[in-house]
This record gives structure tokens, sequence and C-alpha cells, in this order.
């Protein structure tokens, strides 16, 4: 199994998860040249990819759905709530229904080598979900806009080789920026996304014999440095009493303009 982040960030995210047989998305939030581009560096295009995994409707997950979707006539998998909601945007509105595949969080399902499981998060969007997938005993886990986790998800997540989780914010950075107060709000609600210090808890929570490889994501450009949560999330598993060190794993950034490398797991 490979995995790439593509993009990153707020201004759009989009992550490849593939083996020989099947190339999959999580979220298409860029534009279809970029999303080209990052594909070729890895020797794939937007024609070898099987499927889309939508984790919610929010423009940077999806920005770049009616162009790939369509124009490669690629299925895209999505909740009921995340599918209507994606069709009420006339922007979206032209890509066929016959594209759109229902899921159901909990509810396994088979895409081509893939077992995928859609796990419930608690994000300001219609029916969201993260996913872990599954191949061959290995698990990769995209954990990213959640305002707060609990024990249903890292059950959810735990056991997996490699994981994207979100590291939005620093709070401090947050409350003294420019972004208006009900704005810092969401952001800082159980709705809205995860702190640097939230995100570094939650790894220490996910640490296992299995966990060799995590990105830290959707940093904001406005609120958040990538040395900043890569400092902190080390602090947190370093302060842990788990007996795991930090240096055993290895910690990528993912980036608003660059690709990570590509992982194998």
């Amino acid at each position: 199994m490979r995995f790439c982040n593509i993009a990153s960030g707020s201004s759009g995210n989009c992550t490849y998860i593939g083996d020989d047989n099947t190339h999959l998305f999580v979220d298409v939030g860029i534009s279809g040249k970029r999303i080209e581009a990052g594909l070729n560096e890895i020797g794939l295009t937007t024609s070898d990819m099987t499927g889309i995994l939508i984790t919610h409707e929010h423009s940077d997950h999806i920005g770049g759905l009616s162009v790939v979707s369509k124009k490669y006539g690629i299925p895209v998998y999505a909740t009921k709530g995340t599918i209507a909601a994606i069709k009420s945007m006339p922007k979206y509105s032209s890509i066929p229904d016959e594209l759109f595949h229902e899921i159901k969080a909990d509810r396994v399902f088979m895409l081509g080598d893939f077992c995928i499981r859609p796990v419930t998060i608690s994000h300001d969007a219609a029916e969201p979900v993260a996913f872990r997938l599954d191949n061959k005993g290995k698990s990769v886990g995209v954990l990213t806009d959640l305002g707060k986790y609990d024990d249903y998800t890292v059950n959810s997540m735990k056991g997996c080789n490699t994981v994207m989780l979100e590291a939005n914010h620093d709070v401090n950075m947050l409350q003294v920026g420019p972004y208006p107060y009900m704005l810092k709000k969401r952001i800082l609600g159980d709705r809205g996304h995860l702190s640097n210090d939230t995100c570094g808890r939650l790894l220490v929570d996910l640490l296992s014999s299995k966990l060799e490889n995590i990105v830290l994501g959707h940093l904001s450009q406005e609120n958040n440095l990538a040395e900043l949560a890569y400092e902190t999330v080390r602090m947190e598993v370093t302060m842990s009493d788990t007996g795991f060190r930090f240096s055993d794993l290895r910690v990528l950034i993912g980036k608003r303009n660059e690709r990570t490398e590509l992982l194998t797991v």
C-alpha cells in the first residue's frame, strides 16, 4: 500500500492511497490541474484512479470534484448527507447521479483491494466522516476536520500503520490573530478543528507498535506554523508515559503547495 498527501490546508485537501491495482483519492479539494501534476510526480495519472472518497462537502475538500469526476468518470463515495449537500450546490449539480455511491459510517465496504471503514467525526458539515483503509494486513487512517475526539475515534483508528491527523492551529496564535470572534469560536468549538495540542494527545492515544508514519495535516496558514505543530506534537509524545519514543516515528507535514514523499505502508 502507498500513501501520498498531494495538498493539505484550508485552501485545499487531496490525498492519494493505493496499490498496484486500486488507486483512491481521499478528497479532491484542489484543481484538476494540480491533482494531475501531483499524481504525475508519483507515476500516475487521474485516469488511473478507481474512486474518490469524500469526507464532507466543504469547498477545500471538493473543489476539484466536478471536473475530476465528470471528465474521468470516477465514482464518488460519500454519506447520504454529504451527497445531498454537494448536489445542492450549483457548481456540482451537473455531476451525473450514477457517479455517486452512498456510504454509511461504520459500514465497511470494499473498493478494489481495499476494505474501507467510514468513521463519524464531529465537524460543522452535513454528515462528515473520516476514513480507515485496510489492505493486506496494513492500515491507513485519514482523520482531519474534527473539533473533538473520543474513545470511538481512537478505537476506530487504533492499530493503523500510517495516520494523517489534523493539527490545524496553535490556540494562542488563533486567539490573538486577525480572525473575527465568531470564526475563532467555530474553530475552537467541538465541531471545528483540532489544535496542535489536541492532535498531540490524539497521537499519544493512537500509539502502538504498528504505527510508523504520521502526517500532520490541515495546518492553518494564518494560525499555525509547521515547526510549531511538529514541536507541540513531539512534546506531547515525549511527555507521555506510553514508553514510545518520538524519534522512532516518521512525522511529516502536509503542505498546501507541495506533496509529501510517497510512503510505502
